[in-house]
């Protein structure tokens, strides 16, 4: 008997562990298929697919003008090649046509102290002969009267396209200004519009912008017409990633709408690599944007494949039109919606109300989750483009400045689908922003004179920040209500192109390591407010605009009757209620035999105060709806007076 009790002593006490996270996988399960049940268009689009034809193309068709986003983004680095410029002073050729250039500058060009030709000044033309001319030469100078000619420039580009030399040059600062305005603006105003109208005629309405202004570009007549495309196709590219983002998120599931995210991003990456190519080898600054151009042709031609989003005509009421594209969607796919699922899509209980912008000021909980994101969009842009900009001081060629952080940050953004999978988002974000905060830390300490390690700092610190922008985006379109979600990818554009702008300011005046401290600064910044922030990996879209606390939905859970419970068909097909009780509450508690002072049969007829126990620790354990959970069967029974299987000891 002493050798039995020693047995089952030290059976309940190895076993509790295992127990214990038997339990907690349990209600896990029980969590996510009450979620999952809550959101009925995740069930329907199951149905229709997770992944089918009608996705991929949908995902394809948004992939592409990604990667044609950077040569808007970038190509300033490439049409502003710096050209050396002489005056213009063909009005020698007149008495003396048969001049070659070089005799033609010889004549009339002034040299500087080094014997070179200056570039603004030309010798004020006269009425001698030619043979005068070369005999007495000519004295009085004058800035250049008759424009400027660029005798060794291997490029037509904007600067000799528009003669931006000698006083006229653009200032860089202010180009990059008017993109990042026109980002802040249409991001904005398309966010917006987003919400307000619906997704694909945003989407349309971009993609015809997107036409318009950058295959526009091409045919410029001047340098203020060029900067005036540059801030409207800046619009329409921020409205596009805006609309593009919310179509594909909201019509896949799952893990699959990370990944889609992540793809697009890769291709603008992509296009940064494509972009340093082309630039390098066209002679004409608009064949850059001819090519960018181009390809968005056949994209329009072929944009009767996308549907509005399903989740977006259910906020708005639009039930019939929800159905069918959904159905539209199930025939792309070649796949049958159950009637009974589709009947069950109907209008709210409560009347649709409308939405604004100023529905995140009035409640609390809203207007907390965006300020939070803003900071960290803030943090990490000045982070971003401060790296991007001390790698430009580096003296590296410019097509190099560009395609090095093109081709690193590919492999950044492709590993985050291994880290999203196993660590989640809060988690991946974490590591990204750290490991950029080190890259940072070190760039404080580095001289001049170690240039290698400043770049490699530079260079992995840009690698860790494109990953923590494509995590962090996807953290933001799944914080977002459907309701307000473009709005809000808009608010929080606004933050970053402030984080752009404050770099560019910043950097541009202060020649210290005073930026680089910025960046550390921000790096931390940027991991406390994201530590605020819910992880929402697995979960379902919040289209609602009303929000609860976890701690109000609990306790009104255990203060409701639970009437509707099913048991789950994947993991618990085959077991009892009973069972599920005894099992639960015989595995989490450490029993132990001497004890309990009980014998062994008192285990093995759990009295009916037992029952009552289990059934509330699996209650009051998980925050189960009674309409929507379906874990258990719809009438909790007591157990049958009968004896019940006895565990062996």
């Amino acid at each position: 008997m002493e050798e039995h009790d020693t047995r089952n002593t030290h059976r309940h006490e190895i076993s509790i562990p295992s127990h214990s996270w038997s339990l907690e996988m349990l209600l896990r399960k029980l969590k996510a298929t009450e979620l999952k049940r809550d959101d009925k268009l995740a069930s329907l689009l199951d149905a229709v697919g997770e992944f089918g034809t009608f996705q991929w193309r949908l995902v394809a068709l948004t992939l592409i003008p990604y990667g044609l986003l950077s040569f808007f983004m970038f190509s300033d680095s490439f049409v502003l090649t710096a050209q050396k410029p002489y005056c213009n002073t063909s009005w020698i050729l007149k008495v003396g046509p048969n001049l070659s250039v070089a005799e033609q500058m010889n004549l009339t060009l002034p040299r500087a102290p080094d014997g070179s030709f200056q570039t603004c000044l030309m010798y004020v033309p006269v009425s001698w002969d030619l043979d005068s001319i070369i005999h007495f030469g000519l004295n009085y100078t004058e800035t250049c009267r008759y424009g400027w000619i660029y005798p060794y420039a291997e490029k037509r580009s904007l600067i000799n396209e528009f003669d931006l030399v000698c006083g006229n040059e653009p200032n860089k600062e202010n180009m990059q200004t008017v993109f990042m305005a026109g980002v802040l603006t249409g991001s904005l105003f398309f966010g917006f519009l987003c919400d307000k109208i619906g997704r694909y005629p945003v989407f349309l309405m971009s993609l015809a912008g997107f036409l318009f202004f950058g295959f526009g570009t091409a045919f410029v007549k001047s340098f203020n017409q060029y900067l005036f495309f540059r801030f409207t196709a800046a619009q329409a590219g921020v409205g596009y990633a805006i609309s593009s983002a919310s179509l594909v998120m909201e019509w896949l599931v799952g893990e699959h709408r990370a990944h889609a995210i992540i793809l697009q991003h890769c291709f603008l990456s992509l296009g940064i690599i494509f972009l340093s190519g082309v630039a390098t080898k066209v002679f004409h600054w608009r064949l850059v944007f001819l090519l960018a151009g181009a390809p968005l042709f056949p994209i329009i031609s072929n944009i009767w494949v996308v549907r509005e989003s399903p989740r977006w005509l259910m906020i708005k009421g639009k039930v019939d039109e929800a159905k069918k594209v959904l159905c539209y969607a199930a025939e792309v796919n070649k796949k049958n919606i159950p009637l009974n699922l589709l009947n069950e899509l109907q209008l709210p209980a409560k009347k649709v109300k409308k939405v604004s912008i100023l529905d995140f000021h009035t409640n609390q909980h809203r207007f907390k989750v965006v300020l939070t994101m803003a900071c960290v969009w803030f943090s990490i842009s000045y982070i971003y483009f401060t790296l991007n900009l001390k790698l430009k001081d580096c003296e590296i060629e410019t097509y190099l400045i560009q395609i090095i952080p093109g081709i690193l940050e590919v492999p950044a953004r492709l590993y985050c689908i291994v880290l999203l999978e196993n660590l989640g988002r809060k988690c991946t974000l974490f590591a990204n922003l750290i490991l950029a905060t080190i890259s940072c830390f070190f760039l404080l300490f580095l001289t001049q004179e170690l240039k290698s390690m400043i770049i490699l700092m530079l260079v992995l610190g840009q690698f860790n920040v494109a990953a923590s922008v494509t995590v962090f985006f996807i953290y933001t379109c799944e914080l977002l209500p459907t309701a307000l979600r473009s709005t809000g990818l808009g608010m929080v554009s606004l933050a970053f192109s402030a984080g752009g702008i404050s770099a560019l300011a910043v950097y541009n005046h202060i020649k210290t390591q005073l930026p680089v401290l910025f960046c550390c600064l921000c790096c931390v910044l940027a991991l406390c407010f994201s530590s605020l922030v819910p992880e929402t990996g697995n979960q379902p879209f919040r289209d609602s605009m009303e929000y609860r606390s976890r701690e109000s939905i609990d306790s009104k859970r255990k203060s409701q009757d639970v009437t509707e419970m099913m048991l789950s068909e994947e993991s618990m097909s085959d077991i009892s209620v009973d069972e599920v009780a005894k099992n639960t509450i015989l595995n989490a508690l450490p029993l132990k035999s001497e004890a309990s002072g009980s014998s062994d049969t008192d285990l093995k007829e759990p009295s009916n105060v037992v029952d009552e126990v289990a059934k509330i620790t699996i209650l009051n354990a998980m925050p189960l709806k009674s309409e929507a959970s379906g874990f258990f069967n719809t009438d909790l029974k007591e157990p049958s007076n009968g004896k019940q299987p006895s565990p062996d000891p």
